[in-house]
């Protein structure tokens, strides 16, 4: 599998393509920004988009999605708790001070809890985990014998996703996270939405919301 992570946008989200170099075939995930680089690093390993799969819609995560499906062909996936929020894209930039925010675009299907997404070899499993919003998810995939879960902005090293700006509560997403990612093996690396990586274990042990 190919696995690439890098920041996109001045938010620094972390997206991620993975990549089955069998098949040509590759999942982006949060993809909000920078499409000409994530398109770049497509075709550096020789892939080609399947699916755009996003954690959440707040603007630094999803704000690519337009222009990517445009140039990848791939559709782009959103779980429906966060339609509202996608579609008020143009008022998510006017807050943030910024312009010319991207058009909206009707997705072409929903993440659904539990279920799996590949593409080639690879397959991620979805978990709805609302909270920091109501539709926010993270997906789980295995290679070298080893878990990473992309945890979106739900889980941080050390903290989590704030809950007071979209109708949950700090209840929701500690609830999510408990319900969703620490059944998880502790060696399990999980790489947030911002920010450096982290294991289950090293969150299970120290961050202080689930300590609580």
């Amino acid at each position: 599998m190919i696995v690439e992570h890098f920041p996109v946008g001045a938010l620094a989200c972390t997206c991620t393509i993975l990549g089955d170099p069998t098949s040509g075939e590759a999942i982006v995930i949060d993809g909000g920004d920078d499409v000409e680089h994530i398109v770049d690093r497509l075709a550096a390993n020789g892939l080609r988009a399947r699916y755009l799969a996003h954690t959440h819609a707040h603007f630094d995560h999803i704000g690519g999605l337009a222009e990517l499906r445009e140039r990848t062909g791939a559709r782009g996936l959103l779980h429906p708790g966060d339609l509202p929020l996608y579609r008020a894209l143009a008022q998510q930039y006017e807050a943030f001070g910024m312009s010319a925010a991207p058009r909206v675009v009707d997705l072409d299907a929903d993440l659904v809890d539990g279920e799996r997404i590949s593409a080639g070899s690879i397959a991620l499993t979805v978990h709805h985990t609302p909270g920091h919003t109501p539709g926010s998810s993270c997906f789980a995939y295995e290679h070298a014998d080893t878990t990473t879960i992309l945890s979106g902005d739900t889980l941080f090293r050390g903290g989590i996703g704030r809950w007071d700006i979209g109708g949950t509560s700090r209840e929701d997403i500690v609830a999510s996270i408990r319900e969703k990612l620490l059944p998880y093996d502790d060696a399990t690396t999980v790489i947030p939405g911002h920010g450096p990586a982290t294991t289950i274990g090293r969150e299970r042990a120290t961050n202080p919301y689930l300590l609580a």
